[in-house]
């Protein structure tokens, strides 16, 4: 395949930006497309070219398949990246975009079309001994049938929606007594979130884990793994703090990972970067989850501690170069944390807030990664995810990753709107959570809303006094006469503004 002249990002926000910034590095152009909402956005005054592709509502944007096509070639770009969200995991975008004689930057369709059906997924992988969760392998319609399969599986057990994710279409249920309530609702709750009621049965793990593989795999049948990202940290079924490597891991059980996540590739032949997503227990079983066919959110987290940029080696793959490492290459440096901060109130059930940034300071200094879309003054659009950035940090060790991630949580100044950002910190320095033990359930087991709104008061008390104090100061300033605006080594005083 040639080299890649110029690509179009079916994006917006910070993984538009992520994108830009290397295939500028890499000498290739760039065009950026738009809708009404996001005409002052970063992604779009940095791009080469940026095309306006319709209204707010990403249904009648960053969703329309045939409009980016169109624009893509009439823009001459021979290349499309989805990014992550909307049409990223699309087997009709992708099938569309490679007839459309355009190369699409990640899995080929069909791949892509397994991985997005749970149950072929896990009919696709059987074949590579990769650990299952005890369940069904087939879609559950009956609902007597369904009650005695629960039976012999045992409960508690969870039904899912074959398709989608994000926790829709999803119930735990305890009881037999609850059985056919839940299946009820989880299937209308598919059909209505992705238009596909079918669901299945599993076991219904007590204490999860959430772990995953970055995998990637070039077009001449190579295929490595990147090493694992805890992802336990959740709301909703929703990842907030994701870290490299796992507290829990060790060699033996990494390599045993590694080999199942690279086993769950061959099985649909994949091509470009994926993450492969597993269950583990409390006695450290694991069972293959799903596999993300895209690029994840948490992939900066990699890219700290192997020091590569995943969506480089994207392109390279997409131009057609094998991978220029093995498997025995790669070696974890470090640690790396990254906090998701969402427009969000934690201390209100996590409730989207939006409004505009009034205040927008990013933290910095050492090994401080800070991966956004937004600057001070602009608003939080109610359109889409809520997310404002990635705070991402990376020292030698775990502990020092939270300690640096505590500091620059600290610097980070959003005013304007609600953020995670306390909770991250409410997080990192709870006693679990440092010392590794912690599951999905963090959450629902240690958090408290209450204390989140006590800082704030605590805060506000501390803020008052500075500013009794500062006025007291001032006072005294204006009574008495000015004599020297220097002290005695000649340098200027500082004057502290609150």
């Amino acid at each position: 395949m040639s080299k890649i002249k110029k690509i179009l990002i079916a994006n917006r926000g910070e993984i538009a930006l992520r994108v830009i910034r290397t295939a500028r590095e890499m000498g290739i152009s760039t065009v950026a497309v738009f809708s009404e909402a996001d005409r002052d956005a970063l992604h779009v005054r940095l791009a080469d070219e940026a095309v306006l592709i319709g209204e707010a509502a990403s249904s009648a944007s960053y969703l329309k398949m045939d409009k980016i096509i169109e624009v893509a070639k009439q823009c001459h770009a021979d290349a499309i990246h989805p990014g992550y969200g909307f049409l990223s995991e699309n087997a009709e975008f992708a099938d569309k975009v490679e007839k459309a004689g355009i190369r699409f930057i990640g899995p080929g369709a069909d791949a892509i079309r397994v991985m997005g059906s749970k149950l072929e997924a896990k009919r696709a992988v059987a074949e590579y001994n990769v650990p299952l969760i005890p369940g069904t392998s087939h879609p559950i319609e009956d609902i007597d049938k369904a009650r005695r399969i629960a039976a012999d599986i045992g409960y508690p057990i969870l039904i899912k929606a074959s398709a989608g994710g994000g926790g829709k279409g999803m119930r735990i249920v305890e009881k037999e007594k609850d059985f056919e309530e839940q299946m009820n609702r989880a299937v209308s709750e598919a059909t209505s979130a992705f238009g596909d009621g079918t669901v299945f049965i599993e076991k219904f793990i007590t204490q999860p884990r959430h772990i995953e593989f970055q995998i990637l795999g070039d077009t001449h049948g190579n295929i490595v793994h990147l090493f694992e990202r805890e992802c336990s940290i959740q709301r909703r079924h929703q990842k907030v703090i994701e870290e490299a490597p796992s507290a829990i891991m060790t060699t033996e059980l990494r390599e045993r990972m590694g080999e199942a996540a690279i086993g769950v590739a061959k099985a649909c032949d994949y091509v470009g970067a994926g993450t492969v997503e597993f269950i583990v227990d409390e006695n450290h079983n694991f069972y293959f989850l799903e596999m993300n066919t895209r690029l994840q959110v948490e992939h900066p987290v990699t890219e700290c501690i192997t020091g590569l940029d995943l969506v480089r080696e994207q392109i390279l793959i997409a131009e057609g170069k094998a991978l220029r490492f093995t498997q025995d290459d790669l070696k974890i440096q470090g640690h790396a944390v990254e906090l998701r901060v969402y427009a969000e109130d934690p201390a209100n059930n996590f409730l989207p807030d939006i409004g505009k940034l009034q205040t927008y300071v990013r933290p910095q200094g050492p090994g401080v990664r800070v991966d956004d879309g937004f600057e001070e003054g602009m608003s939080i659009p109610i359109h889409y995810d809520p997310m404002i950035a990635k705070l991402v940090v990376y020292a030698e060790d775990r502990l020092k990753a939270l300690d640096r991630l505590s500091r620059a949580i600290d610097e980070y100044i959003i005013t304007g709107v609600t953020t995670t950002l306390q909770f991250g910190k409410y997080v990192i320095h709870h006693d679990n959570f440092r010392s590794g033990d912690f599951d999905t359930k963090f959450v629902e087991k240690h958090f408290d809303p209450q204390s989140l709104t006590q800082e704030k008061t605590e805060e506000a008390r501390e803020i008052a006094a500075t500013l009794a104090a500062l006025l007291r100061k001032e006072k005294k300033s204006a009574s008495q006469p000015e004599v020297n605006q220097q002290n005695g080594s000649g340098s200027w005083k500082k004057r502290a503004w609150l």
